[in-house]
């Protein structure tokens, strides 16, 4: 079986969808995740972006160790040089470098020939070798690119130092045959072209990610890369799960395997949703609720008599099982503990003590503790952890079907002075919100407010996601409750916090 290499850009291009910001401690804990799920490369992040990637890189880099740890950077010496204060004191430093090669590209954004891209190309390889063992070069817009230049310019990158070479179909507009054919292509008229490790980007603009990135195995493509749900800019990227489970149900086919932890994925699937606020559809395959539920009678007589006969794929194959309680009130500390540590968490003894009362004061409230309940506590732990630049003291809030929804809100402020602010609206989350942006005292515009239960049951967690454009920073929050507008107060002002840490890290990068 040939080895497939997984390249997960989850937290750099996968956090470039709209409207997901993710904090330090997120990051880390989706980087965490995703070394248990076997992943050979983690990309993450820009360093030269902002002030917050280049730590978050730093800290993700010196805290894995059985995963790769890349960064991207542009072909410019500040990048690279970014990239490698980030990744120095790794023990295998690898950088990923990009430059643009179609000639839409060249004509309009870089304003360059082809020789002098190739020129930027060949000096920044270069450059990064000076500090990188490993190099990896993507040609952004490849799929655009004409093939005799897109050799020429490939072959150079080679002679400069590169060991990895990238096609990223960059807007998702090449189609699985075509793709499989610049691989052909490339392999035919690149005469050092095995001397390096050949690997696909996909995004998913025409709903066809995927399906060209089996193509570029069967090209010979020993590196996919992509991010956990498909998430990413625009439509997204290559879903890794359907990768993976591809090769694994198919390998009869592909001849090629992964060595990633299958039943990790459902695991980090729902965290990246979770961490994200992006929703997994539920007809989503492999991870979506609906992709082992069986509807029709014809479907459900067939796998009760045989489960091939409707399932391809075990549920059990991606870690998805009962979701019984297992802890309850009663529970002790060594329990809840060794069930945080079979969810995949790693948290100090001051974490563990107010996790543990936190979990104590919900037993004694709700009937059954899930394995997605204590999921949501120890995320909403470790966000409130981080602090904030507003609290939620207390709310109160009135509705009558006759009567106009009045909020009372207390908060605790920037400088921890108490806020109380009471406001009306149409309904009683309108009223608690314009009551919050009262307490604010800056406009704040309500760009998605979505909920969701967290297991199942009248007693079941209020999870709300939303996004907010504040002070010119679009970014999303979240919150967890029992309550509804207790879940909704949570995530307006996680929101809030996280446009200004946005804004306070981008004056800061700026003043250096």
């Amino acid at each position: 079986m040939r080895k497939i290499e997984i390249f997960d850009t989850t937290l750099r291009d996968g956090e470039q969808s709209a409207g997901v910001t993710l904090t330090s401690m997120e990051k880390i804990e989706i980087a965490r995740q995703l070394e248990r799920l076997g992943v050979d490369i983690i990309e993450a992040g820009f360093p030269a972006a902002s002030q917050g990637d280049f730590e978050s890189v730093k800290q993700i880099a010196e805290m894995v160790k059985g995963s790769t740890v890349t960064a991207l950077a542009r072909s410019a010496q500040s990048d690279i040089d970014a990239a490698w204060q980030a990744l120095k004191n790794t023990a295998s430093p690898r950088i990923h470098v990009f430059l643009a090669t179609s000639p839409i590209h060249r004509q309009y954004k870089l304003k360059m020939t082809e020789d002098e891209v190739v020129e930027a190309a060949v000096a920044s390889i270069k450059y990064a070798k000076q500090f990188f063992p490993v190099v990896q070069w993507s040609a952004e817009d490849a799929c655009r690119t004409e093939l005799p230049f897109l050799a020429r310019i490939i072959e150079e990158a080679i002679q400069a130092g590169a060991e990895i070479i990238n096609i990223p179909d960059t807007v998702g507009y090449i189609t699985p045959r075509e793709y499989a054919e610049v691989f052909t292509y490339l392999q035919n008229h690149v005469p050092s072209i095995g001397r390096v490790k050949l690997s696909a980007h996909c995004h998913d603009d025409l709903g066809l990610a995927t399906a060209n990135s089996m193509a570029a195995i069967l090209a010979g493509v020993t590196q996919i890369e992509g991010t956990i749900n498909g998430i990413g800019e625009r439509a997204g990227n290559t879903a890794l799960e359907e990768v993976v489970l591809g090769l694994y149900t198919r390998k009869d086919f592909y001849q090629a395997e992964s060595r990633l932890v299958l039943s990790e994925i459902k695991r980090t699937s729902e965290l990246v949703s979770k961490l994200t606020g992006m929703v997994i559809p539920p007809n989503k395959a492999v991870v979506g609720q609906n992709a082992f539920a069986h509807e029709s009678g014809i479907h459900q007589d067939g796998v009760l008599k045989e489960k091939t006969t409707y399932e391809i794929i075990e549920p059990e194959t991606v870690g998805l099982s009962s979701n019984s309680m297992v802890i309850g009130k009663h529970s002790g500390r060594h329990a809840f503990r060794t069930k945080i540590k079979e969810l995949g968490f790693t948290v100090s003894d001051e974490e563990m003590n107010q996790l543990f009362k936190v979990f104590k004061n919900l037993a004694d409230s709700k009937k059954e503790m899930t394995d997605d309940d204590i999921v949501a506590l120890v995320l909403e732990e470790k966000v409130t952890k981080e602090g904030g630049y507003y609290e939620l003291v207390s709310i109160q809030v009135q509705y009558g079907t006759n009567q106009i929804p009045t909020a009372t809100v207390t908060l605790s402020g920037m400088d921890n002075e108490t806020i109380q602010e009471a406001g009306t609206g149409a309904g009683s989350i309108e009223a608690l919100y314009n009551t919050l942006e009262r307490c604010i005292n800056k406009p704040v515009t309500l760009k998605d407010y979505r909920i969701q239960s967290v297991g199942a049951g009248r007693d079941a967690l209020a999870q709300v996601f939303v996004k907010v454009l504040y002070e010119g920073v679009e970014t999303s929050g979240r919150g967890l409750a029992q309550d509804v507008l207790e879940a909704s107060a949570k995530a307006y002002l996680n929101a809030i916090n996280r446009a200004i840490m946005t804004e306070e890290r981008t004056s800061i990068a700026l003043m250096n």
